[in-house]
C-alpha cells in the first residue's frame, strides 16, 4: 500500500517520487533502527500552539530495503513545515547495511495545557513514518541504547527539561488511501516525547503585578476618610478597569480554551473584591452624616476581612491548578 503524504513536509527533495521506487514491492517486515539527536527547541508560540526544533535523525537498514528511500519518503506528521538542512547515506559493505543521516528544521503544531499557567507543564511530541511502506512492509525500532537525545549545552531559555522519551508505535489511519480493499492503514512510527517545565516564580510576577497593583489601589480605598466618598469610587472604578485590561493583554498571548484557567480564576476574584470594596463604601456612606465613628469600625473590619479572604483564596487557587496542570 502506498501513502503519499506531502502537505506537512514542504522539502523540496519531496516533491514528487521516482517511479522506480514507487513501483517496489517490500514483501517482508523490513526493519529500520532510527534515532534523534536534538540540538534545539525555540520560538515556542503559545497563540499559534507551535514551536521550532533542530535535530539530527539517523537510521539504519538492509540494503534489500533500499526501497525504502527516506529522503523521498520521510513523513512527519504534525510537522507545520521541515527543511532538511543536511543528508547524507553510507554504505556499510560488511553488514550489508545502508544509514542515512539527516539534519532537519522543523516547526511543529501541538496542543498545550494553559489550565496552571504559566506554572504549566508542557508535553512536545512528534513522529516520523515513511510515507510509502506501511506496517506489514517497514518496522521502526528506536536506537536508545548508549545514546542521549538532546544536547545538554542548548538552553530551552525559562524551561526545565523534565524528560525526553523515544518509542516506537503503530499508527492507524480509517482510511485506504485510495486503494482496495478499503480497510484502515497501519504504518510503523518512531514517536519523540519531551516534557519540559516552565521556570515560573519570575514570569508570574511579570504578567500579574498589573492585578495586584490594582487590587492594593482597592485596598487602600478602605482608609481614605469617609466623608471621600467620591475619591474612594474613583480610585475603585480606576483598579476595575486596571484589571480587565490586565487580563486582555495576558489573553492575546494565550490560545484559545473554554476551560477557567489559573489566570481566569485570579483575576476574577480580583474583581470580586473590587466589587466588594465598592459596596462596603455604598453601605458605610449611610452612616457618615450620623455615626461617622461606626462607618470607620465597618471599613476597617470589611477591609481586613476580605484581605484575608483574597489571600487564602489566591494561595488556593495557584496550588490547586498546579497540581492538576502538572
Amino acid at each position: 500500500m502506498t501513502r503519499i503524504l506531502f502537505k506537512h513536509f514542504p522539502l523540496p527533495s519531496l516533491l514528487f517520487l521516482s517511479l522506480s521506487s514507487f513501483g517496489q514491492d517490500v514483501s517482508h517486515a523490513g526493519t529500520v533502527k532510527a534515532g534523534i539527536y536534538i540540538t534545539s527547541i525555540h520560538d515556542i508560540d503559545f497563540r499559534k500552539q507551535e514551536y521550532s526544533i533542530d535535530f539530527w535523525l539517523w537510521l539504519k537498514y538492509s540494503k534489500r530495503d533500499s526501497g525504502f528511500n527516506f529522503r523521498k519518503n520521510l513523513e512527519l506528521p504534525q510537522a507545520k513545515s521541515a527543511e532538511m538542512l543536511f543528508d547524507s547515506v553510507n554504505t556499510d559493505n560488511l553488514n550489508d547495511s545502508l544509514f542515512v543521516w539527516m539534519k532537519l528544521q522543523c516547526v511543529m503544531k501541538d496542543s498545550w495545557g494553559i489550565l496552571a499557567f504559566p506554572f504549566d507543564r508542557q508535553n512536545l511530541r512528534f513522529s516520523i513514518e515513511n510515507s510509502q511502506y506501511d506496517s506489514d512492509s517497514l518496522v521502526f525500532v528506536a536506537d536508545t541504547v548508549g545514546q542521549k537525545m538532546f544536547d545538554s549545552l542548548f538552553t530551552l531559555r525559562g524551561w526545565h527539561i523534565d524528560s525526553c522519551r523515544m518509542m516506537t508505535r503503530t499508527t492507524t489511519y480509517q482510511t485506504s488511501f485510495g486503494d482496495t480493499p478499503v480497510e484502515p492503514s497501519k504504518y510503523s512510527s518512531l514517536r519523540v516525547k519531551m516534557v519540559i517545565r516552565r521556570h515560573a516564580s519570575g514570569l508570574f510576577l511579570k504578567i500579574f503585578i498589573g492585578m495586584y497593583i490594582a487590587f492594593v489601589i482597592a485596598f487602600i480605598c478602605f482608609f481614605i476618610p469617609e466623608e471621600s466618598t467620591e475619591a474612594r469610587y474613583n480610585l475603585s472604578v480606576g483598579a476595575l478597569f486596571a484589571v480587565v485590561g490586565n487580563k486582555y493583554i495576558i489573553d492575546s498571548s494565550l490560545p484559545e480554551t473554554n476551560s477557567f484557567t489559573m489566570v481566569d480564576w485570579l483575576h476574577s476574584l480580583t474583581l470580586i473584591f473590587i466589587v466588594f470594596a465598592i459596596a462596603v463604601t455604598i453601605y458605610s456612606s449611610r452612616f457618615i452624616k450620623n455615626d461617622l465613628d461606626r462607618a470607620r469600625k465597618f471599613d476597617r473590619k470589611a477591609a481586613w476581612i476580605g484581605l484575608t479572604i483574597y489571600v487564602v483564596l489566591n494561595f488556593a487557587v495557584v496550588f490547586t491548578l498546579k497540581v492538576l496542570g502538572n
